[in-house]
C-alpha cells in the first residue's frame, strides 16, 4: 500500500488504533452531513467502513488513506482515491473531522492523491462526487483545479461531479 506525504500530513493505511479518533468523525452529524445518505455512522458500522477501505485497497490497489497530522500524530481525517463498482469515474475525496476544518488539509492532501493518480496510476482524468450543498467541498474542488461537469444520480442521490484532466 502506497503512504504519501505532504507538508503538514502523512496519508497512510488505516490502522486498528484508528477507530476511536475515526468513529468520532463519523457519529458527528455535521462531518456526515453530505457524506452518502447523511447519516452518521455507530463505531461497528465506522469499523466495516474502514474494512472496506482496506479492501478497495486490495482489489483496485488504490484507495481511501487515514490521513494523519505530522505535528500531532492525530488522525484528523481520510483523503484518497476511489473507484468501487458502478462508480462514475476515479474520484479524489475527503473527510475531516469538524475541528481540522479550516486549515486546508483537503486541498493538501487532495493535491498529493491527484499527483499520485496521475503520475502513479497513469490517470487521465480524476472526479469528485460532490452534493450540490456543499460548499466548502465545492471550493476544495475548484482550488485542487477540478471544474463542475455535470449532474448525476449517485447511490440514489442527487450530486455533482467536477473533474480534472491530467
Amino acid at each position: 500500500m502506497a503512504e504519501l506525504e505532504t507538508e503538514r500530513l502523512v496519508l497512510r493505511s488505516f490502522r486498528v488504533g484508528d477507530l476511536d479518533a475515526y468513529a468520532r468523525m463519523t457519529a458527528d452529524p455535521e462531518v456526515m452531513r453530505y457524506i452518502g445518505d447523511g447519516r452518521t455512522l455507530d463505531r461497528a458500522e465506522t469499523w466495516r467502513s474502514v474494512a472496506y477501505f482496506l479492501g478497495h485497497w486490495q482489489l483496485r490497489g488504490f484507495g481511501i488513506f487515514a490521513a494523519e497530522e505530522k505535528a500531532t500524530g492525530a488522525l484528523v481525517g481520510r483523503i484518497g482515491l476511489y473507484q468501487p463498482e458502478d462508480w462514475p469515474g476515479l474520484e479524489v475525496g475527503w473527510l475531516l473531522a469538524r475541528e481540522r476544518w479550516g486549515r486546508g488539509y483537503a486541498t493538501e492532501g487532495g493535491r498529493a492523491c491527484l499527483r499520485h493518480a496521475f503520475e502513479a496510476l497513469g490517470a487521465d482524468h480524476v472526479i469528485s462526487v460532490i452534493h450540490p450543498d456543499n460548499a466548502a467541498s465545492i471550493r476544495v474542488a475548484e482550488r485542487l483545479g477540478e471544474r463542475f461537469e455535470r449532474r448525476a444520480t449517485v447511490g440514489g442521490a442527487e450530486v455533482s461531479i467536477y473533474g480534472v484532466r491530467r
